[in-house]
């Protein structure tokens, strides 16, 4: 049986992603300039993975062989939640209040290739979440699941970016998508809102001055010259999609519980971070993203914020 767009379509939706969309698998020329120029300014900061396998990223090819398509898939994860203006509270990313969105996202893709393989055992595949030199958002641009935000994130009309994205290759040969036009305009919200101004321009950030670079990525101490620009952000930061007119008209509630906020861990207690031991924090961010900059990083972040 042959595999064909409203089959893929079906499938992810049934299994749980919000959004869908193919591209052909082409180089990413343009793309790939941007990303070489971004890494010659360094705008990278200490990430320097983003240096390596620059071939990959612009030839999937050279990561799956018969890559024919590039189908894109999209998970909204937006929740509600207000934030308590107490000083001794740190701010934590929304995308980090509930479940690792990789635990998830990775279950549903195994899930998705293994119906696709059952229908066509000629179905090849390979799937990527963030964690591989595959470039995600532009894919999600070319499959029409949305446009690249000022902000650099993608931005859909109907979730706006509280998005998670993932990527399959494939050998398959799709109809491929309408990519959506630039609804940005000439809005500057998100670069205007930058407390550390990190949107040097239209669609460039420069990690070096992001806070959510800077409280998660960055392995080093936080530099002095962002004493007090934090805005009570301990692990990510918010403020640049929160300031967003798609989001704060558009957004979604998600479908899925497990984004829903853990018990405390939309704001944490500086104190609490501060006095936290090894076993106290992998109990309690065990599944969560927020274990990704260690405790180390975590207290770094407490102490920077509360002094």
């Amino acid at each position: 049986m042959i595999i064909t767009n409203e089959i893929v379509i079906q499938k992810a939706k049934e299994i749980g992603f919000d959004l869908v969309g193919f591209a052909k698998a082409d180089e990413l020329k343009e793309e790939i300039d941007k990303l070489e120029t971004w890494l010659s300014n360094g705008f990278q900061a200490g990430m320097s993975y983003m240096e390596r396998n620059v071939e990959k990223r612009k030839n999937v090819k050279n990561i799956l062989p018969n890559s024919k398509s590039v189908i894109s898939l999209g998970l909204n994860y937006y929740t509600k939640k207000i934030f308590s203006n107490k000083n001794n509270l740190g701010k934590v990313s929304r995308y980090a209040w509930g479940v690792d969105y990789h635990l998830i996202i990775w279950e549903k893709l195994s899930l998705l290739e293994k119906e696709l393989k059952e229908i066509d055992p000629l179905f090849e595949s390979m799937s990527y979440v963030d964690t591989g030199p595959v470039m995600d958002k532009s894919w999600a641009v070319k499959a029409g699941l949305g446009w690249l935000g000022k902000h650099t994130n993608v931005i859909n009309k109907n979730y706006g970016s509280w998005i998670f994205l993932s990527t399959i290759l494939t050998n398959y040969e799709f109809k491929y998508s309408t990519q959506i036009i630039d609804h940005c305009g000439t809005c500057t919200a998100c670069i205007d809102a930058c407390p550390t101004d990190a949107i040097v321009q239209d669609y460039i950030v420069d990690a070096n001055k992001c806070i959510s670079y800077l409280t998660i990525e960055n392995k080093n101490e936080i530099p002095a010259e962002f004493k007090n620009k934090f805005e009570n952000w301990i692990f990510g930061c918010d403020i640049c999609q929160d300031v967003c007119p798609w989001n704060s008209k558009f957004s979604t509630v998600t479908q899925i519980e497990d984004f829903f906020p853990s018990t405390g861990n939309g704001q944490l207690n500086l104190d609490e971070i501060i006095n936290m031991n090894e076993e106290e924090f992998k109990i309690r961010f065990e599944r969560s993203p927020i274990k990704r900059t260690k405790l180390s990083g975590l207290k770094r972040n407490a102490k920077f914020i509360k002094s």
